[in-house]
Formats: structure tokens, C-alpha cells, sequence
């Protein structure tokens, strides 16, 4: 049997920290597929896409993804931050949910989140939607307080709550609510 001192227990429990912050969905699912299903309420056009296969991204359907989620003012389109592709996937498998995701913006260009501040107080000036690291969304089998509980829940960004206008945005940014 292996003793192990004071210090070298010590520096076991130190590597094996990050582990545990990891939350044991990722870890089950680090090479399992991953699939999304879009509906672009704007432009009406839909994508059910596999973008993580064999343990990596899949360029093309990132790219599909990204332009699917383009500025639909401007044609404008961005990067989408896979680890929001990532979030998505983990609240379509949270909820059970059977049906698209409803994409109320994406990607936003400067120019178009410029013109949305000038119209709203709601629209912050370093928006993480010109980063590619925000979505408004609503799921049309799924009721949107659950939605935003099961996002709250999973903490893994900012979740926005809007049931006046009938979507939950969520980011990959630091973890608040609103």
C-alpha cells in the first residue's frame, strides 16, 4: 500500500480540482455526438446539424451554423462561439425538448447593435452577440419560464429573462441573470 505525506496528499488533491469543477455531463459526453436543430424566425430558414463528431468540431456545419445565425438586417455573419453550440445542446438535452430551436438573434453586427441601442436602453453597448457569444431563443414545446430555469440551472453564462417579448437570451459570458 502507497502512504502518502501530508504534502504529496495535498498536491494529489490540487491536480485533481479542476476535475471536479468539471461538470459530469461534459465529461460524459466528450466524444458522443452532438446535434442542433434551428429555426431562423426571420428568414425562415431551418438547420438540423451535427457539429461535433469523433471528438471534434465539425468545420462545416460550424460554418452552416454561423450563417444560419447571421445579422438577418445586415447579412453580416459572425464566428459562433462553439461553447454557446455546446449550451444549447445541454438545454435541448435538459429539457427533452422534441423541437427547434426558434432563433430570435444571433450573431449582430456592430452596426445593427448600434441601431437596436439608439431604439432601446435593453441593448448593451459590448453586446456578447457581436462576439458570437449570445442567442435569444425560445423552444415552442418547451414553456419559456422553464426554459429559463433550466438555463439558470446550468450555469454556465448570463441568462436574460424577457416574457414580454417571449425569449430567453443566453451567453457564454460570466454567469448573472436578469
Amino acid at each position: 500500500m502507497t502512504r502518502l505525506s501530508r504534502r504529496g496528499f495535498l498536491a494529489a488533491l490540487a491536480a485533481a480540482t479542476p476535475l471536479a469543477a468539471v461538470p459530469r455531463w461534459a465529461g460524459a459526453t466528450a466524444t458522443e455526438p452532438r446535434e442542433l436543430s434551428f429555426m431562423n424566425l426571420h428568414t425562415g430558414e431551418r438547420l438540423n446539424v451535427e457539429y461535433f463528431s469523433a471528438g471534434a468540431y465539425m468545420p462545416d456545419a460550424l460554418a452552416a451554423t454561423n450563417h444560419l445565425l447571421r445579422d438577418f438586417r445586415t447579412g453580416d455573419v459572425g464566428v459562433i462561439d462553439p461553447q454557446l453550440l455546446d449550451l444549447l445542446h445541454r438545454l435541448a438535452a435538459t429539457t427533452g425538448t422534441q423541437r427547434p430551436f426558434q432563433i430570435i438573434s444571433g450573431y449582430r453586427s456592430p452596426a445593427t447593435n448600434q441601431m437596436l441601442r439608439s431604439r432601446s436602453h435593453g441593448v448593451a453597448s459590448g453586446s456578447l452577440h457581436m462576439q458570437g457569444q449570445a442567442i435569444d431563443i425560445r423552444l415552442g414545446d418547451v414553456p419559456l419560464d422553464t426554459l429559463r430555469d433550466v438555463a439558470l440551472a446550468v450555469r454556465r453564462g448570463g441568462v436574460g429573462y424577457y416574457p414580454g417579448s417571449n425569449f430567453v437570451h443566453v451567453d457564454t459570458g460570466r454567469v448573472r441573470a436578469w
